[in-house]
């Protein structure tokens, strides 16, 4: 085997509490560019980057929306707040002997505020951004290189994302993906696309960290 075990952790929706930030950022970007869409329909489409959400989202590019995004963002960053548990999993798993790698759609600037909310630096071997890649997800291509940032075992790692394009990459990259409800999909919507196990929150899984998917690194680590 080469490197070590390790989770790869998605950012928004996943451990912070962002995601409906995003659509407002995205909804007030649009109207920006001339373009509207309802926010049902940008919240099913968060967990991407804008290279695959714009597109998906209104049948034709935007370049002019995408650029208006960050500055939106920029305005609204300041609501974002950590979820519970979110530093102390990140701690556990870290001191456990796991490599803890953030693998985030967000640009590098957006990642470092969130680093910072969280206050878990110690605990974070690697990063990946989209700053690192050319697709975003769900192409797998953030994973594969979140794998070789943080020297992990691709057999021995699994992520933990809060979205049905989490999984889909997840699985295109042959990783295991178990997920959260806090970004806004449904238990039934997360399992049904391929998620290993859905919980509730960070805590619980937290509390289930003995007996879960990621025990299983544990023991391998």
């Amino acid at each position: 085997m080469t490197g070590r075990p390790g989770v790869l952790f998605d950012v928004d929706g996943t451990l912070v509490d962002t995601n409906y930030l995003h659509v407002l950022a995205w909804a007030r970007a649009l109207s920006d560019a001339g373009e509207w869409a309802p926010m049902n329909a940008i919240h099913r489409l968060v967990g991407m980057g804008g290279d695959q959400l714009v597109p998906r989202l209104l049948g034709h590019d935007s370049p002019e929306a995408s650029d208006h995004r960050s500055r939106r963002y920029q305005e609204l960053i300041g609501e974002a707040r950590p979820f519970p548990g979110a530093a102390e999993l990140l701690r556990a798993v870290h001191d456990r002997g796991l490599a803890v790698v953030l693998a985030t759609s967000s640009p590098v600037d957006e990642l470092e505020v969130t680093l910072k909310l969280l206050g878990a630096d110690a605990s974070v071997d690697a990063t990946t951004t989209k700053d690192d890649v050319e697709q975003s997800k769900p192409d797998p291509e953030v994973f594969e290189k979140a794998l070789g940032a943080g020297s992990v075992d691709r057999a021995r790692a699994l992520v933990v994302g809060d979205s049905i394009w989490d999984i889909e990459a997840a699985r295109a990259a042959g990783l295991g993906c178990v997920a959260v409800e806090s970004g806004g999909f449904s238990q039934h919507e997360l399992a049904e696309a391929g998620a290993l196990h859905v919980y509730r929150d960070l805590r619980e899984i937290l509390d289930q960290l003995q007996t879960g998917p990621l025990a299983q690194l544990l023991v391998r680590a």
